[in-house]
């Protein structure tokens, strides 16, 4: 083979790569090690890392409540975390993995589980806070039971849409709808948090079933600890916001779902989804704007 057909080989494969590369990226994340990008928000206790960072348990009892955050702030990408909860009675407990700025007028992204009696599903809520608003929750029941094995929670965050998997299944969507008047999360970076806490006055069953502290301590466990997004560093904010060329979350394959993905949303939706804010006509007696677009109908 000559110069030029070792040349154009080359050519070829580098393109190969390149786009396994974007298919692989978009997935979902790359794990990294708790201390290297974690921190633990309480004691060692309460916040216990574990073979050299790579599960962290999250423990409450009677005395606190425990949580880590991330090192650093993100501006789109994908984010998520290999989650196993609580298991037994659970009741009064949330186990919460989030994405929020910060302040009065914050963005957050949700993953919060809510605990229940002993053989009862657990509950999954998620939410959406833009601009300090939020009141955008949905309630799922998991099809599985997420107590005796870690499974994945992500959200794809790109400058049209935020979704949220499970186990790489799509289980909601919420889109650009500024044109609506809608503020959508594109201007403030987030942290990733998780935290282990007593919610007994509301989580199971409305506050129904509180903490049994006589079955403490509740342990959480974590692992993959991943992210593939714009790290928000000193003033870069404004590349993370116009989105850096080589990041595969601007192509336009993936501001939007596929047909197989709208199908599994669909899935879940007419299956596992027991509330959603959109049609709850005591709060909200006019549905809210961005409902009808973040809904994939039959």
């Amino acid at each position: 083979m000559g110069f030029t057909g070792i040349r154009r080989a080359l050519v070829l494969l580098a393109s190969l790569i390149a786009a396994f590369l974007a298919v692989v990226a978009h997935a979902a994340y790359f794990p990294v090690g708790f201390n290297e990008n974690y921190a633990s928000s309480t004691n060692a206790e309460h916040t216990q890392v574990l073979d050299g960072g790579e599960v962290v348990n999250l423990v409450l009892d009677q005395s606190s409540a425990a949580a880590f955050g991330s090192k650093g702030l993100y501006l789109f990408g994908a984010i998520g975390m290999n989650i196993k909860l609580v298991p037994g009675n659970s009741a009064g407990t949330v186990t919460a993995y989030y994405l929020s700025s910060g302040g009065d007028h914050h963005d957050e992204l949700d993953f919060e589980f809510l605990g229940n009696v002993s053989g009862q599903p657990y509950t999954l809520q998620t939410n959406v806070f833009a601009q300090g608003v939020g009141g955008r929750e949905q309630r799922i029941s998991l099809w599985f039971d997420p107590t005796t094995e870690f499974h994945s929670y992500a959200v794809r965050w790109t400058r049209e849409i935020i979704i949220f998997f499970v186990d790489d299944t799509p289980i909601r969507v919420f889109r650009n709808n500024e044109i609506l008047g809608v503020p959508f999360l594109n201007a403030q970076p987030m942290g990733i948090y998780a935290s282990l806490w007593d919610g007994s006055s509301w989580a199971t069953q409305g506050g129904k079933y509180p903490i049994n502290w006589a079955v403490a301590p509740f342990v959480a466990s974590f692992q993959g600890f991943g992210v593939d997004g714009c790290e928000v560093v000193g003033d870069n904010i404004a590349t993370c916001a116009a989105g850096p060329v080589y990041a595969w979350w601007n192509a336009q394959r993936y501001q939007y779902l596929t047909a197989q993905q709208i199908d599994a949303l669909k899935y879940v939706q007419s299956t596992y989804l027991y509330y959603d804010y959109c049609s709850d006509r005591v709060r909200y007696p006019v549905e809210p704007f961005e409902c009808d677009k973040n809904w994939y109908g039959s």
